[in-house]
């Protein structure tokens, strides 16, 4: 019996997008359908190239055609991806970069830094576009974990205004406090001159478009993640934690923060660091050092999701400390923890961006 496009289209009416509950034709995520006998192909663009539930979708829409439109149609999906935004500013600050997530920390030793470059490294792998701030201005490590302890950016002029360039490595651009500061010698900065290189940061580079921008802040709650959330329009915050009661005390802290009603950024979800200890020669074992699953009791208490649970492993920081983030290689397990939390990640911002109100900079009252 044969069939047309629209018998397709309407099928394909029948397969919702898992996280926004609507069906992917509504969400314009059908692309170039052609029917040719019996042989149906079209694209199904996803919201971000890291969606962790891509294999289901495909496997939907092959189903609802072959169920209701011809048992033998030879359906070719491809899947593609448009990341989305729900910019609103028409700023020029980082016009072109999509959505930036901050990762955030309620206290310093928490692997904030190795998480962030992780989390990046990830992002790109899925074939996003992706650039890393290190705002960590008292303690940057972006120039050792990408083993860019000597370099120096370049300056390109551009419409009349001189912009550094960001280092481009493992696929992403890069800018650290780190790269023009003398690494042996402590900053001793007040809040504003801290905030005021934050700023350089993105407003005198040239960061051109990017689907993600990763901003590894300080530890704490502060001058620096307030002069963020009011000058740039912040998609979402991840927070890091480690499992010990200490570490979430102060994560709440940092929860409490972005979801005060002056402030109120979307927080995309938890992170627990260290969530146990597995030695490399028994890779199946799991010892909770700090504490088992803290970091998940507290994002069920604040009802916020867990994006992730990365173990300690003595690989990641010494993979950090050759300046090749763990994330790279891809035989590792740990690797694949970061994958999970990249598409977690991405995912959390696809469904904010979908359901929550655009994205604007905080305007504090005074």
């Amino acid at each position: 019996m044969a069939f047309t496009k629209e018998d397709v289209i309407n099928a394909l009416r029948t397969v919702n997008d898992p996280d926004l509950h609507r069906d992917l034709v509504t969400l314009n995520m059908i692309e170039d359908v052609k029917v040719e006998g019996k042989k149906v192909f079209f694209k199904v663009v996803l919201t971000t190239p890291a969606c962790p539930l891509k294999d289901k979708i495909k496997n939907d829409c092959v189903q609802a055609i072959q169920q209701l439109v011809d048992p033998w149609a030879e359906v070719e999906v491809e899947m593609t991806s448009r990341v989305t935004s729900r910019r609103s500013d028409n700023q020029p600050l980082l016009s072109g970069v999509k959505n930036i997530i901050a990762v955030a920390s309620g206290k310093g030793g928490v692997g904030k830094s190795t998480v962030a470059a992780n989390l990046a490294v990830s992002l790109a792998r899925s074939g996003a576009k992706v650039g890393l701030i290190d705002a960590d201005i008292y303690g940057p490590s972006v120039p050792l974990m990408f083993d860019l302890m000597n370099a120096k950016p370049a300056a390109i002029e551009k419409d009349g205004k001189t912009l550094v360039v960001p280092i481009e490595k493992y696929g992403i651009k890069l800018l650290s406090i780190g790269f023009f500061v003398d690494p042996d010698k402590a900053l001793v900065w007040r809040g504003p001159m801290a905030s005021n290189a934050l700023t350089q940061l993105f407003s005198e580079a040239d960061w051109g478009e990017l689907d993600y921008m990763v901003i590894d802040m300080p530890p704490g709650t502060g001058d620096i993640h307030l002069t963020l959330v009011q000058q740039l329009p912040v998609t979402g915050v991840a927070i890091v934690t480690t499992p010990q009661e200490v570490a979430l005390a102060d994560a709440r802290k940092a929860v409490g923060m972005f979801n005060q009603e002056s402030i109120n950024v979307p927080i995309l979800g938890l992170i627990e660091n260290m969530a146990w200890f597995t030695p490399a020669e028994l890779p199946e074992n799991k010892y909770f050092i700090f504490g088992n699953e803290g970091g998940k009791r507290l994002a069920e208490e604040h009802n916020i999701p867990l994006l992730g649970q990365i173990p300690l492993v003595q690989s990641i920081c010494e993979s950090g400390d050759k300046g090749s983030p763990i994330a790279l290689d891809v035989t590792s397990p740990v690797s694949e923890a970061f994958r999970i939390l990249a598409e977690r990640t991405a995912q959390q911002v696809a469904i904010r961006n979908a359901t929550r109100k655009p994205t604007e900079k905080v305007i504090m009252k005074s």
